[in-house]
C-alpha cells in the first residue's frame, strides 16, 4: 500500500493521439478514462469497510465519476456516492418498539384522577369552585351507571366555598349541588375526611351513608356561616337582595346539618354562629362522622383509663370545690 502511494505514476499518450491534439485542451475521452483506470493498481483495502468498498465498486463501475468530480468546498469529498442516510427512530418509536419489561403496560397509562375512578374513588381535593362541581357530579354518574350496587368512595380534602383564609370563590349552590346529587344515588356512599372539611365540604362529608362516614385521625372538619361575596360597587339595593340569599342559604345549611347529624336545628344554629372547629374526636361526638380511621386507635381509646383514675393511681388527692 505505502509503495503504491510513493510510486510515481505516469502514462503515455497512445500513438494514435497526433501532436497537434496534444498542443490543445487536454480532455480525456470516456475510452481513455476506463483504460486508464483499468491500468491503476486497486490497492487492497479492507472488505469489511462499507466506504472502501463503496468507492471501489464505484471506481470499477464507472471511473469518470471519481475523475470528474465537480469541486464543492461545503459538502465532504464522495459522500454523494452513498444513499440517503435513513434517519433514526424517534426516541418514542424505539420506546414502543422495544419492550423492556413483560410486566410494563402495552399502552400508556391514564391520568391520575382516572385511576382514581376505576377503583370508584372520587376525590375533592380544592374548593368547591364551578369546575370542581362539574367534574364531581359527572364521576358520581358515572360510577351510579357502571355499577348501581357498588359503594362509591368520596375522599374530602376542601375549604368549601372558600379558600383557607376565609375568601369566598363558589357560591353556596356549588356544596348544595354535589349534595342533591349524593342523595339521588342508589349506591351507597363512603365519604373520608383525609384533611380538610370546612362549609358545605363538612355537610358532604356528614351526607354519606349511616356507619361508613370516616374520618382520618388528624383531619379536621368545621362548620360556619355562608360568607357574603364581595359586593364591590353593588348598589344597596342589590347589597339586601344577596344578603338575603346568604340569610336562606345559611338556614339551609343548618337544617340539612341537622339532618345528618342527629342534632337539633338549634343546637347546629348555635354552633354556627361563630367558626366551629371539630378534631376527629369531637366531629364523631357531633355526629359528623361514625368512625375513625386509625388502626388499633378504638382499642388504644377504649383502654384509657378516665382522668379521675389517673389522678388515683397517682396518688393525687383532688380537693373538694376543684
Amino acid at each position: 500500500m505505502s509503495s503504491f502511494l510513493h510510486a510515481p505514476m505516469a502514462y503515455t499518450v497512445p500513438p494514435s493521439v497526433s501532436s497537434q491534439s496534444v498542443r490543445g485542451p487536454k480532455t480525456i475521452s470516456l475510452s481513455c478514462c476506463r483504460a486508464f483506470a483499468a491500468k491503476i493498481p486497486i490497492p487492497p483495502i479492507n472488505p469489511k469497510d462499507p466506504f472502501l468498498s463503496k468507492l471501489a465498486s464505484v471506481a470499477a463501475s464507472s471511473p469518470e465519476t471519481i475523475l470528474n468530480r465537480p469541486v464543492n468546498p461545503d459538502t465532504p469529498p464522495y459522500l454523494d456516492l452513498f444513499d440517503s442516510p435513513k434517519l433514526m427512530a424517534t426516541p418514542a418509536q424505539v420506546e414502543r418498539s422495544v419492550s423492556y419489561n413483560e410486566h410494563r403496560p402495552k399502552s400508556p397509562p391514564p391520568d391520575l384522577p382516572s385511576l382514581l375512578l376505576h377503583g370508584r374513588i372520587v376525590y375533592i381535593g380544592m374548593p368547591l369552585v364551578p369546575a370542581v362541581t362539574e367534574l364531581v357530579v359527572a364521576e358520581l354518574m358515572y360510577l351510579q351507571w357502571m355499577d348501581p350496587k357498588q359503594p362509591i368512595y368520596l375522599y374530602i380534602n376542601s375549604t368549601g366555598t372558600t379558600r383557607d383564609d376565609g375568601e369566598t370563590v363558589g357560591m353556596e349552590t356549588e356544596g348544595f349541588a354535589i349534595y342533591d346529587a349524593l342523595m339521588q344515588l342508589q349506591n351507597e356512599v363512603h365519604t373520608v375526611a383525609v384533611g380538610a372539611a370546612i362549609g358545605q365540604a363538612c355537610l358532604l362529608l356528614s351526607a354519606g351513608t349511616k356507619g361508613h362516614r370516616f374520618m382520618m385521625p388528624h383531619a379536621k372538619a368545621m362548620i360556619q356561616q355562608p360568607r357574603v361575596p364581595s359586593s364591590g360597587l353593588m348598589p344597596a339595593s342589590d347589597v339586601l337582595i344577596r344578603a338575603k340569599e346568604v340569610i336562606t342559604n345559611r338556614d339551609t345549611l343548618v337544617e340539612l346539618l341537622a339532618k345528618h347529624t342527629g342534632n337539633s336545628v338549634e343546637a347546629v344554629a348555635n354552633v354556627m354562629r361563630r367558626p366551629f372547629y371539630m378534631d376527629a374526636n369531637r366531629a364523631k361526638e357531633f355526629g359528623v362522622i361514625d368512625k375513625i380511621l386509625w388502626r388499633g386507635q378504638e382499642k388504644v381509646m377504649a383502654e384509657v383509663a378516665a382522668p379521675e383514675e389517673w389522678d388515683k393511681n397517682a396518688g393525687i388527692k383532688v380537693m373538694d370545690g376543684f
